[in-house]
């Protein structure tokens, strides 16, 4: 097998997708506009060859580098970077070189643009706030005549949080649209809620090989937009309300051979959306969770994540048995905010919980926070102490 993997020296952990990969016995072939000198040796040692691009956004040079693979090793069965903000781009090279193996590029506006997303919600009969494209002022207005105050403007694609921005009243509205929008904006009603994730592995045939659930602090967008500490704690057993929700999505997204990462709201209030209790659809996100989510899962079950997806890539199967035996969390805390426990006094009280902490570079604190703590624990009680003890 020849997998051309895309960026896999960012995120740094991403190599360790390419090892999955090798311990498979596949021929990995990287592409990056990193120099070879500054890869990881860990990189290095389990990539069969690397082509360096000077400019990622340039297709044609994407296009040449995926060329030069296929002249020397042959036909290529997998291109992929497992990032959101490649995966359109992942589907032209796929699509220009006949690579069956990934979604189509026909298709990516269904898992990528947020207004089409609503549409494969409500075929998996999941509810979805009230939305409108964002076209002009006076469409706006109407649009919160209709919903109230506050709404949600965001990009229809984009990343994370980025440009997202909770308006609350008619003067916000008017100061929103005095600079004209750079790309599709969607405005959505605000849902009043607690936001978790359904998280797993897919086969060709759309069905699940591996399943878990994180419960978020806040929404990324408060977090970023209001510098609020960011976090999420695993649940060690699955409601079934959660894993019905979740598997009707996934056929209703055709999730075929992937990492996924959907997002729901569990109403905190009773709404025009649904009633207090009520799951509503947020948006799907066809990659493996970001930030340390990865090596969380690994942390609560006792597996290697990075192999199970690369199980599933080689053989449509994971052959790893993974047992949810520990609820894992992390906390992103921000240095401008004053806390009840220092550090280290963390460290003493959940001594034999802490797996990890770690500072952030500032191109990840604004949506994590300067200084994060992993830790795992046997009981869900024990991690919300922590967690409680950490933010206040």
């Amino acid at each position: 097998m020849n997998f051309i993997f895309i960026s896999p020296n960012f995120p740094e952990n991403y190599w360790l997708f390419c090892q999955g990969l090798k311990n498979n016995g596949v021929n990995v072939l990287a592409i990056s506009d990193a120099p070879y000198e500054e890869l990881s040796s860990e990189l290095k040692n389990v990539i069969q060859e690397y082509y360096k691009v000077s400019n990622m956004e340039n297709y044609d040079e994407m296009l040449r580098a995926v060329a030069f693979f296929t002249f020397k090793y042959g036909k290529i069965d997998w291109i992929e970077s497992n990032n959101e903000y490649w995966l359109r781009q992942d589907a032209q090279l796929r699509k220009d070189f006949n690579v069956t193996n990934g979604f189509c590029y026909e298709h990516m506006d269904e898992y990528q643009c947020k207004s089409k997303m609503k549409e494969a919600f409500r075929r998996a009969n999941v509810a979805t706030a009230r939305y409108r494209i964002a076209t002009t002022l006076e469409d706006a207005i109407e649009f919160t005549q209709e919903v109230g105050f506050p709404i949600v403007i965001k990009p229809d694609i984009g990343v994370g949080a980025n440009d997202t921005h909770k308006i609350n009243n008619l003067q916000e509205l008017k100061q929103c649209f005095m600079t004209p929008f750079e790309t599709t904006m969607i405005m959505e009603e605000f849902v009043k809620g607690t936001c978790f994730s359904f998280d797993g592995l897919t086969n060709s045939n759309c069905e699940l090989l591996f399943t878990t659930s994180h419960c978020y602090l806040d929404s990324l967008m408060d977090v970023v937009n209001e510098q609020k500490e960011s976090g999420c704690y695993s649940l060690i057993d699955i409601p079934k309300e959660i894993m019905e929700i979740g598997e009707r999505t996934v056929k209703a997204f055709k999730t075929k051979s992937r990492f996924f990462h959907f997002e729901f709201f569990r109403l905190s209030e009773d709404q025009a959306i649904g009633k207090k209790g009520d799951i509503v659809g947020l948006e799907v996100n066809m990659r493996p969770p970001g930030g340390f989510l990865p090596d969380m899962i690994n942390y609560a079950c006792n597996c290697n994540v990075y192999q199970l997806w690369a199980d599933m890539i080689c053989y449509d199967q994971i052959k790893q048995k993974q047992i949810r035996s520990y609820s894992s969390g992390f906390i992103g805390r921000r240095d401008h905010h004053v806390y009840q426990y220092s550090i280290a006094e963390l460290k003493v009280k959940y001594l034999d919980s802490i797996i990890m902490i770690q500072r952030l570079p500032q191109v990840l604190s604004t949506a994590m926070g300067d200084e994060v703590i992993i830790a795992r624990f046997e009981k869900e009680d024990k991690m919300l102490e922590f967690m409680h003890d950490a933010v206040r």
